[in-house]
């Protein structure tokens, strides 16, 4: 148990073949629920520095017109990662993003296919 490498890691949850591994202690993977929640929000809109050349350059010309078809993208909120076991309870949050959302459906999808068929110990 003590040698064993460890397969997986998201965050500071780290996977074994039979344990997970969490700051504050080592529990038996087998039994495990994973959940994965992405509250990401996407904010569009368009950016200050759009609307400033616009100003400048419309009285140049009418094609500072173009610079308000400009989008900028921001990302706010988090994705977390949960796993609940007997006597294990740990959440690891993710910074948002336009991948981090499947990046970690993706890990929860293999710690769930990993606990699916390690041993009881």
């Amino acid at each position: 148990m003590g040698n064993q490498p460890v397969l997986l890691a998201i965050g500071d949850i780290s996977l074994t073949s039979t344990h997970v591994i969490v700051p504050h202690g080592q529990y038996p993977l087998n039994g495990t629920v994973w959940t994965v929640q992405d509250s990401t929000y996407v904010h569009e809109g368009i950016p200050t520095v759009a609307i400033v050349l616009t100003i400048i350059f419309v009285w140049f010309c009418l094609l500072g017109l173009l610079f308000l078809l400009m989008k900028e993208r921001r990302y706010s909120g988090f994705v977390s990662v949960s796993v609940t076991g007997p006597g294990l309870y740990h959440t690891v949050q993710f910074p948002p993003g336009p991948q981090s959302g499947s990046w970690a459906a993706q890990m929860v999808s293999q710690a769930r296919a990993m606990a699916a068929v390690a041993p009881p110990v």
